[in-house]
């Protein structure tokens, strides 16, 4: 089992900056590949980007390729994703997800574990 908890939402303005972390429980986060997904009022919940286990590969939506960041830190059980540049079409709830599998994992059905979301509100 791995329990995720997101935190660093917020409200910003338009082309401000937030990073959103996501700790995870227990000994074997390393073995995980992480995603964040956000999902808009009255939306489904999208892929917005993606890191494998190791750190070494990473993977984003179009609509956030360039402005943000996914990162993880394996000795302190965390990802992490650095936003910059942020639109108002950028407001979601962000949640983060873990995975045993490897691959694009741009899927929900593809994770495993989810987080409770972080509200990220970006004023124009």
């Amino acid at each position: 089992q791995v329990q995720l908890v997101e935190s660093g939402g917020g409200l910003v303005q338009a082309g401000g900056s937030l990073r959103l972390s996501c700790a995870a429980s227990g000994r074997t986060f390393s073995r995980y590949s992480m995603g964040w997904f956000r999902q808009a009022p009255g939306k489904e919940r999208d892929f917005v980007a993606r890191i494998s286990a190791s750190g070494g590969n990473t993977y984003y939506a179009d609509s956030v390729k360039g402005r943000f960041t996914i990162s993880r830190d394996n000795a302190k059980n965390t990802v992490y994703l650095q936003m910059n540049s942020l639109k108002p079409e950028d407001t979601a709830v962000y949640y983060c997800a873990a995975t045993r599998y490897g691959g694009i994992l741009v899927a929900l059905s593809e994770y495993d574990y989810w987080g409770q979301g972080t509200q990220v509100t970006v004023s124009s």
